[in-house]
């Protein structure tokens, strides 16, 4: 199959396929996408919510670089609250509850309908090199897609693996095949792969459950929304808001599930994969908290037309006969009916080291992954991972900048260097303190920090630009009137509470920035040839930091310092070497321009 130069192919039609796609698209690239399944393109597999604690950050950082998730889960909303409300303006997040049926449907009609995007239904088996250059991938069925960039997006299926009990059944999810050819292609090329797990609790029938004995969750008046009242496309309208209510698990609920503990593959051996530490099974919160009596269980509707119930905090790959004997220890759930039993998933993910910090691969040109294949969970740091990812791959090819978020830009940023630096042993997922700079990177103000990075990359228009000024001109007007003790009442409240956060925060802003200044001097000094430097040769190091530096081979020292089990000695060494090499570099030019005079 013969296309045109400068097209980018997805593989995947997840929340990181759909990011990567839409984004390489905007930045000016053609776009081909091969998912299994076009039925299947934009699911919620897990909860029906999208945002969270730093997870709405991440979101409305989506947003700022012109991405989707925002606006689709703003367009199928059924409920929504603001967590953390009591505490800073920082670390409030957004979370909406969506209608899974109508966030997918609204996903796969904005693909199918994208002029620069085609879609292809078919299973890849491998990538297709031309020396160390991507030149596109091979079908199960024996055809080729060419392509001159291919990001990797596919989430749990490579080599994916579902576990009920005792039962095992190859997929990526529930009534879909894994990519197991795409896995050892994959290792073949010398990626190297570890196994990791999640899961997903039993979907519960709502006309069995008897909310009468729960606590009623309802939504925010008004529901908050990750797009900008007045930005130039307007959110879409609000749908129906349904409520979502909360019950708790009982000692009761405990002892049956230590009582079946050797049932579950997670403590039998099945299961090889690491879990995720903050998103714990109920095995693992019964067994790690066993001081507890009860855990949380928040019962959230999966949408307008359909009676499933999502029982939050109860994920479990017990027997389905185990689960249906706990459930009805809950309050609420006494004669609750299961649609589908919970299940784990395990699945291939790609050590993330060997990326760099555009999410392109290291050895082979044109090779990007984003999301779970990269080691995270959620479909917010899966979509971030995406749109970065696709943006880099149309601006490599288009022989434009890459787009990097630092650390001290966003949470992407955060995310991004984290797993590109210290790779992850267990699904990663995104929290407000893994970002030292979290004072400056509000959701109130990702649009102020990332519009021009957008701009540059040709992810936004200038009109949206040009409106984000308009808007932190105002934000600014409001501000000094704070500082001088006058009422800004007559602002809109979203504005107000802007102003507010910006206010609040005024005096620490001005010594982070100060820092940031500082680590960008002298401690993020540049190394030079990373990607040549042989770490062996270098006197003073430790064979445990040459292997690290190796590893991860780091672009300055900033990101050195971050990769796990680096002493202060050994970047003290390598600092001295990058300074060292700078100041060869420059009597190197001075040397030049003198012979050339």
């Amino acid at each position: 199959m013969t296309i045109s130069r400068k097209t980018v192919l997805v593989v995947g039609g997840g929340h990181a396929g759909l990011e990567a796609a839409f984004a390489a698209a905007r930045v000016g690239a053609q776009v081909r996408m091969v998912t299994g399944s076009i039925r299947t393109v934009g699911q919620t597999p897990c909860n029906p919510s999208v945002g969270g604690v730093a997870k709405g950050h991440l979101v409305f950082e989506i947003d700022a670089l012109g991405g989707f998730m925002g606006r689709a889960a703003d367009a199928t909303c059924i409920h929504g609250r603001v967590l953390n409300r009591s505490k800073g303006p920082a670390v409030q997040s957004t979370r909406v509850q969506v209608d899974k049926a109508k966030y997918g449907a609204y996903a796969r009609a904005a693909l199918t309908s994208h002029p620069g995007i085609e879609v292809i239904e078919g299973l890849v088996s491998s990538v297709v090199l031309d020396g160390d250059r991507v030149c596109g991938v091979a079908l199960v069925d024996g055809s080729q897609v060419s392509a001159d960039a291919v990001v990797i997006t596919t989430g749990t299926f490579l080599g994916g693996l579902l576990h009920t009990g005792a039962t095992k059944t190859p997929g990526g999810r529930a009534g879909e095949a894994p990519a197991n050819g795409l896995s050892d292609n994959l290792r073949a090329m010398g990626f190297r792969l570890s196994r990791l797990k999640t899961g997903t609790p039993a979907r519960l029938d709502a006309r069995t459950i008897n909310i009468d004995v729960t606590e009623p969750q309802p939504s925010e008046d008004p529901v908050p929304r990750f797009t900008l009242p007045d930005d130039i496309e307007p959110p879409p309208p609000l749908i129906e808001q349904v409520h979502c209510h909360l019950t708790w698990t009982n000692a009761g609920t405990n002892a049956i599930i230590k009582e079946h503990l050797h049932e579950s593959p997670m403590y039998s051996g099945q299961i090889e994969g690491r879990g995720p530490r903050y998103c714990p099974s109920i095995e693992d919160k019964v067994v790690r908290f066993a001081d507890r009596d009860r855990h949380q269980v928040f019962l959230e509707p999966e949408g307008l037309d359909t009676h499933s119930v999502y029982p939050n905090g109860i994920s479990t790959s017990l027997p389905a006969e185990v689960q249906a004997k706990f459930i009805v220890t809950i309050p609420g759930l006494e004669n609750a009916e299961i649609l589908r039993p919970g299940y784990a998933v395990e699945y291939d993910a790609v050590d993330a080291r060997a990326l760099d910090h555009r999410f392109s691969s290291k050895a082979h040109q044109g090779l990007y992954f984003a999301g779970q294949v990269n080691g995270t969970s959620g479909y917010e740091e899966a979509g971030i991972q995406g749109l970065l990812a696709g943006a880099n791959a149309a601006l490599e090819l288009l022989e434009r900048d890459a787009l990097l978020v630092g650390r001290d830009e966003g949470y992407a940023g955060v995310l991004v260097d984290d797993l590109v630096t210290q790779g992850c042993d267990e699904p990663y997922r995104m929290f407000t303190s893994r970002a030292e700079y979290r004072i400056m990177l509000r959701e109130d103000n990702a649009d102020a920090r990332l519009s021009g990075l957008a701009l540059s990359a040709g992810l936004i228009s200038q009109a949206r630009f040009d409106r984000v000024q308009t808007r932190r001109a105002n934000i600014d007007a409001l501000c000094t009137e704070l500082s001088k003790k006058r009422s800004i009442d007559d602002a809109p409240a979203w504005l107000r509470g802007r102003a507010a956060a910006q206010h609040t925060y005024a005096g620490y802003l001005d010594r982070m920035r100060a820092e940031v200044a500082r680590l960008r001097g002298d401690a993020a000094t540049d190394l030079p040839l990373a990607a040549d430097l042989d770490y062996a040769t270098l006197e003073g190091l430790s064979n445990e930091a040459k292997q690290r530096l190796a590893e991860v081979r780091p672009t300055s020292t900033a990101q050195a310092s971050r990769i796990p089990g680096m002493t202060p000695a050994a970047l003290m060494c390598l600092w001295a070497h990058a300074r060292r090499a700078q100041k060869q570099a420059g009597r190197a030019t001075a040397v030049r321009r003198h012979s050339g005079a």
